[in-house]
């Protein structure tokens, strides 16, 4: 059931040299820099219609769904923030368990008047939308979720036993001075052994999102997205004891990488689950199957009305 891998758990032109390009937003997003829950979050903001919450994961940024937005953008507002300490965001000294970033994403769409929202998550963006999904159940109309766990949660326990997922516990103080100055070295790591194949994650996301990663704490604060996990698991049985999901939830998984194994997460935790596999990806999915992706998730989320 579990593959080869299970899920690392991984604006920018104004404030740095362009050495490296992403594809950008489309014309007409704007960043804005909100004010939420003790934090501050770097959110990219376009579109009209119907909100949706776009959240990354570990290893990349919300630049990583620009090619999902250009999509989106035409008839949904779309929002993609960088979470707690990644990206262009603040990095607070604590509150990076997922309970209170699912609190943050709240806190941003009361900042921007929207009441609620369709939800689209990858990796650590996956146990953030699912924490705020469990908390403001009502403020998520239906809720797509790509290749990653969620702690505490299906089989949580056997997944954590996978030899692949040593990064789970490498933190701290020497960890990061082992990182200093090789942030890519590092990075290299997830995007070449969590890919189907590692030439889909291309060099300028590479140089561009180690860029971002060796930015000053920015990998502490990364770090912490992972010490975490513990207090993750222990808030996410008590969301899952409390009351399953009831919103439509897409389970997505890359076939190299969760597969449909991602539907057996969900299915422990939400009532409402379609499976989708996507050919020849592993976890990046947004990098190695970009059009495969952005179809099963505009094919889920439809026109909005």
């Amino acid at each position: 059931m579990l593959r080869f891998f299970f899920g690392a758990l991984g604006a920018l032109a104004l404030s740095l040299p362009a050495v490296a390009q992403v594809q950008s937003y489309p014309a007409g997003f704007r960043t804005q820099d909100v004010a939420t829950n003790g934090t501050t979050l770097h959110v990219r903001i376009g579109g009209h219609g119907p909100a949706v919450v776009l959240l990354h994961g570990y290893g990349e940024t919300g630049d990583m769904w620009a090619p999902l937005a250009a999509e989106l953008a035409r008839d949904h507002t779309v929002i993609a923030p960088d979470l707690r300490g990644m990206g262009l965001s603040a990095q607070p000294a604590g509150g990076y368990d997922k309970k209170t970033q699912g609190q943050d994403i709240a806190g941003v769409l009361d900042a921007l008047r929207i009441e609620k929202a369709d939800l689209v998550t990858h990796d650590i963006g996956n146990m953030v939308g699912y924490a705020f999904a469990a908390q403001f159940p009502q403020r998520v109309t239906r809720f797509v979720i790509m290749d990653a766990p969620l702690p505490g949660i299906g089989p949580w326990d056997e997944i954590v036993r996978s030899r692949a997922l040593w990064h789970f516990s490498f933190q701290g103080p020497d960890a990061e001075r082992l990182v200093a100055g090789r942030e890519r070295i590092y990075l290299d790591r997830f995007w070449n052994e969590f890919s189907f194949d590692p030439k889909s994650f291309s060099e300028a996301s590479r140089e561009h999102y180690a860029r971002l990663y060796a930015r000053p704490g920015a990998m502490h604060a990364g770090f912490n997205q992972f010490a975490a996990f513990d207090q993750d698991a222990i808030d996410n049985k008590a969301f899952v004891a409390r009351a399953k999901l009831t919103m439509p939830v897409l389970a997505v998984g890359g076939s190299a990488s969760f597969g449909p194994t991602m539907a057996v997460v969900m299915r422990a935790a939400a009532t409402d689950v379609t499976e989708a596999v996507i050919p020849n990806s592993g976890h990046w999915l947004m990098e190695e199957q970009p059009a495969a992706t952005v179809a099963a998730i505009r094919a889920f989320l439809g026109k909005a009305p």
